[in-house]
Formats: C-alpha cells, sequence, structure tokens
C-alpha cells in the first residue's frame, strides 16, 4: 500500500467516523507530511474540511429540529 493510499483509507475513516477532533488531528498530521505531493496534501486535507463543515451544518439543523419539537404548543421549559 503506497503512501497515499494509507492517508486516504485515514481520511476515509475519519469522515466515517465523523469526530471532530480526529478529523482536526489528521488535518494537522497532513500539515506535516512531507511524503505526499502539494495537491495529494491539499486534496485529502479539503475533504476533511468539507466534512467538518457538513458536521456543524447537519449539528445545527438537528439542534433546530429538537427545538421545533419541543416548543410545539408553547415554549420550552
Amino acid at each position: 500500500m503506497s503512501h497515499l493510499e494509507e492517508i486516504t483509507a485515514r481520511v476515509d475513516a475519519a469522515i466515517a467516523e465523523s469526530v471532530i477532533t480526529h478529523m482536526n488531528e489528521l488535518l494537522t498530521v497532513l500539515s506535516d507530511d512531507a511524503e505526499l505531493s502539494r495537491e495529494d496534501r491539499f486534496t485529502q486535507q479539503q475533504r476533511l474540511r468539507v466534512a467538518i463543515a457538513h458536521h456543524g451544518k447537519n449539528q445545527q439543523e438537528l439542534e433546530e429540529a429538537r427545538r421545533e419539537l419541543l416548543s410545539q404548543g408553547g415554549t420550552i421549559l
């Protein structure tokens, strides 16, 4: 397995796991990875950034839906 394949697998696993802390740690690791080309490093980092952004949006949508459900017919107590 090449280094790029190994990194791609790690990024895939981090995205599937959907834990922001792990994705941020991997972003940092990729910043210092001299074995990857600049383009490959950017591609993998961008995948992580997009996953982090979508995660935040999904969390916000879930929170809004929960608030709406809890406040039906009145106010939240």
